[in-house]
């Protein structure tokens, strides 16, 4: 059954769309009637874009690696050419490597910052440039529960998304008057390939634990005693996107169940 179409007449961005949360918040705003941009640096972007079309979408897919700037550049340039408007960019492109502090290379800290926190950065600037001219729009940020509270072996990480709220909220400020409200949301146990590797190098890090145990004990920790899906992330994405969160600005907002409720 389609969803009512709040969205219809809307342009969304989406980056790091090919697959798990990002494929789940794209084919939700098809679902109620967006026109979207979906970007990837991986060719999966393509099969979700397809799915996306079927539900009756206008899209625009590219290949595309935030943490370039000229690559960001030209994804804006080509949103301007295409639909002259962005009405919600929903920054979600995201990388984790998870390791020892001794055999954390500088590389690894560079690339995950780069991808994670340059990247949100970047496409903040851009799409708040085509939108002040509007005087409305929407930014969402991803950022993770590791911004609040850190696991082992993952510092890096951890920084980038301490470092998307803190964007999040200093944009929230200075974009207000122009009638733009940027948030970030924050997922937690999340049943997507990310969370498959997470399992693994978690586990054989701490030690003792066979394949899927560390995920079961993270579950386990969960008040609503369940991992969350893409598309729970997903409606909170709507949601924020949506009229009914017009008077909500500057927040990174949990989606985790329950398992971490600080601010």
């Amino acid at each position: 059954m389609k969803s009512p179409a709040r969205f219809k007449g809307k342009v969304v961005l989406i980056t790091g769309a090919s697959q798990g949360i990002g494929e789940a918040i794209s084919l939700r705003f098809a679902n109620e009637g967006a026109d979207l941009v979906l970007c990837a640096n991986e060719e999966q972007i393509f099969d979700v874009a397809d799915r996306a079309r079927k539900l009756g979408s206008r899209v625009l897919a590219l290949l595309v690696d935030v943490s370039d700037k000229a690559q960001v550049a030209s994804l804006f340039n080509q949103i301007q050419d295409e639909f002259s408007v962005l009405d919600i960019s929903v920054h979600n492109a995201g990388i984790i490597k998870i390791a020892r502090l001794a055999e954390l290379s500088e590389q690894d800290w560079d690339q995950v910052m780069e991808v994670n926190c340059k990247g949100v950065f970047l496409c903040c600037q851009y799409a708040a440039e085509l939108m002040i001219p509007k005087h409305r729009g929407r930014i969402i940020n991803a950022a993770s529960g590791q911004a609040r509270q850190a696991r082992p072996f993952s510092p890096h990480y951890a920084a980038s998304k301490a470092g998307v709220v803190a964007i999040t909220q200093s944009l929230a400020i200075e974009l207000a008057p122009f009638g733009i409200n940027v948030n970030a949301y924050c997922p937690g146990v999340i049943s997507t390939e990310m969370w498959k590797y997470n399992d693994r190098e978690w586990g054989r890090l701490l030690g003792g634990y066979d394949p899927g145990d560390y995920f079961k004990e993270a579950v386990s920790r969960i008040p609503l005693g369940r991992p969350g899906s893409p598309e729970d992330v997903a409606g909170l994405v709507s949601f924020l996107a949506s009229e009914d969160a017009s008077y909500i600005t500057g927040q990174a907002i949990h989606v985790n169940g329950g398992s971490i409720m600080a601010s």
